[in-house]
């Protein structure tokens, strides 16, 4: 299996809850988590193409393919057990509704959370 890397924000109090809920469950250790303020994470914008200075998004690189928004929350939460059928359903959605959602707690996130002066992940 490819290794697959998601890359979040190391500032955000949710994307730091939600990459340790993922640790949790990532019983295969399927995944890398690079936070995008970090070299590595920098240099993987880089490659893809995605700006630097700021994240909106949790990204998903698997395959050589990057995943945004909900369609990258969605693949990494098919692969979570227990919660592999609820993101297929939710897949079902359509994508212009799930992003839409998506985006407006992505743009909220920090103001609901809280941020961090760094990751809080000792990853």
């Amino acid at each position: 299996m490819e290794e697959q890397i998601i890359i979040f924000d190391g500032e955000c109090n949710l994307c730091n809850g939600v990459v340790s809920w993922l640790l949790n469950r990532d019983s295969k250790q399927q995944f890398r988590y690079i936070p995008f303020q970090s070299p590595k994470g920098q240099a993987l914008l880089t490659t893809h193409q995605f700006p630097k200075a700021r994240l909106t998004t949790v990204i998903l690189i698997k395959d050589c393919t990057a995943y945004t928004h909900s369609d990258g929350f969605l693949k990494i939460l098919e692969q979570v057990p227990r919660f592999n059928t609820i993101a297929k359903l939710l897949q079902w959605v359509p994508l212009w509704v799930r992003d839409n959602v998506y985006n407006y707690a992505s743009s909220q996130r920090l103001a609901w959370f809280g941020k961090s002066t760094s990751c809080n992940l000792s990853i």
